[in-house]
């Protein structure tokens, strides 16, 4: 007999939105989770020091504060704090120049010279539908509920990045900040909706933030994870799922995994077409990853860039656009994009008193092996020399170490799958509803489907929606 209406595989922030909204409908849920703690990629740990408390894979979560579904959810009951640095962003440039992005659109456009008024009318009415366009933004291919705003948006997101840069703007500075947005979808910066990424990040960081939770990333796996239980859901850990029958008797099977997951699971047989379709499924880059204990915070040249948790290093457009080329030609750049966060600037609870925490990493090879830690090192160093001597101890991660953190994030692709046009709306396979696997009562909940990567939860939200339609229809 169905002891469950539903159990989800898998416990990232995708697995908690679908299990909440099904809890939300009076339905029984479990969860079921291969490792010994909850979170997927939005885990912490003491890596390398004791006391130091570094952020296993993300830690700043401005999709997850404006999420429209979890940002609904009464986490701030369950121990959920955020932290607002006092910029989102800082961009350094060569001689010791900087870019401070931040929540002020004016105050950030005032430092782009004659590209003032060119970022504002770039910005201002993006920022403004924000909360209209989200929706659609963060969801499967559909009809718009506000199409012109959106197509507004569209338009300009559409484009590739090296033409929205050459035909809107002169100034070198302005092209490496929008360089630095966009290369967060791991992409070269000539493919097509690159300026997407960049723009959303834009207005992220103008209407909300970037912010991140106090005490770690584990504090929002924490919340929800308390919030899920409030409802009744009940966790299983360290249960690895590798067939059909490791999973009890259910209604409904939502599995916030990696389509590779689905394909190797035992016992179940996927119509031949869908099979085919999640084989040329095409997955992302990976990352190389370092964390640091230091002794003091990191001594850039330009003390602005102290002001924010997240720094963009890569002083021009085309140092950025070079290394992510090269990177998704099979290479490994010299002086790779790298991006980097200080948390510990602004919360206390992750380093001793007087000490500090950072991580950063480039973008490699899916499945590299190559140890990047001396051109992370050296790229940070060219911003803030001296910036080795205050290391305590240091902690790297290559694209297999990033695997162990999730199996979804094959090859080290933290996205579970590349972040193209053809993959945006209709990941992993081009269908209305690309939730639903082919097999009746079993749905894809993961990052491998719309809206792709990201700490936001509504790939597991819309995977949810369409199970519940589904249960009452049956």
């Amino acid at each position: 007999m169905e002891k469950y209406d539903a159990v989800i595989v898998g416990s990232g922030p995708n697995g908690y939105a679908a299990g909440i909204r099904l809890l939300q409908e009076g339905l029984s849920v479990l969860m079921i989770e291969s490792q010994e703690e909850i979170g997927g990629g939005v885990r912490s740990a003491e890596l390398t020091l004791p006391g130091f408390v570094h952020d296993i894979g993300s830690t700043v979560h401005p999709l997850a504060y404006a999420s429209p579904y979890l940002s609904t959810l009464p986490l701030h009951q369950h121990g959920l704090r955020w932290i607002q640095p006092e910029a989102p962003l800082a961009h350094p440039l060569e001689e010791g120049e900087a870019i401070i992005m931040y929540r002020e659109l004016e105050k950030t456009a005032a430092q782009l010279g004659k590209d003032e008024q060119a970022y504002i009318k770039l910005m201002q009415s993006a920022v403004d539908d924000w909360e209209q366009i989200a929706p659609d933004f963060l969801g499967p291919l559909r009809w718009p509920e506000h199409p012109l705003k959106f197509a507004r948006f569209g338009l300009r997101a559409i484009q590739p990045l090296s033409w929205l840069n050459k035909i809107s703007f002169k100034e070198e500075k302005t092209k490496a900040l929008l360089a630095g947005l966009s290369a967060h979808a791991m992409l070269p910066l000539s493919n097509w909706a690159s300026s997407g990424i960049a723009m959303v990040l834009g207005i992220l960081a103008h209407r909300v933030g970037w912010p991140f939770p106090e005490g770690g990333a584990k504090s929002l796996s924490h919340a929800l994870d308390s919030y899920y239980k409030s409802l009744g859901g009940e966790v299983q850990l360290n249960t690895k799922v590798s067939s059909i029958s490791d999973i009890p008797p259910c209604r409904a099977i939502l599995l916030d995994t990696s389509p590779q997951v689905l394909l190797n699971m035992q016992g179940i047989r996927l119509p031949w077409w869908y099979k085919q379709d999640l084989k040329r499924y095409h997955y992302g880059q990976g990352i190389f990853k370092m964390d640091w204990a230091l002794s003091e915070p990191i001594p850039f040249l330009n003390k602005d860039c102290l002001k924010a948790a997240t720094v963009h290093i890569g002083p021009t457009y085309e140092d950025i656009a070079r290394s992510e080329r090269e990177m998704w030609q099979g290479k490994h750049p010299d002086k790779p994009y790298v991006l980097l966060v200080q948390s510990s600037l602004f919360d206390k609870s992750r380093a001793p008193e007087g000490k500090h925490t950072a991580w950063a990493y480039c973008h490699v090879p899916r499945f590299s092996e190559k140890d990047m830690s001396q051109e992370i090192e050296q790229q940070i160093e060219r911003f803030a020399p001296g910036f080795k001597e205050v290391i305590l101890k240091r902690h790297s991660m290559n694209t297999k170490a990033v695997q162990q953190i999730s199996a979804n994030y094959i090859g080290g692709d933290i996205n579970c799958g590349a972040q193209t046009i053809n993959q945006q709306f209709t990941r992993p396979v081009y269908r209305l509803n690309p939730y639903r696997t082919g097999i009746k009562g079993m749905y894809l909940c993961s990052s491998a489907t719309p809206p792709g990567g990201g700490v936001h939860g509504m790939s597991g939200f819309h995977a949810a929606e369409t199970a519940i339609r589904d249960l009452k229809r049956s």
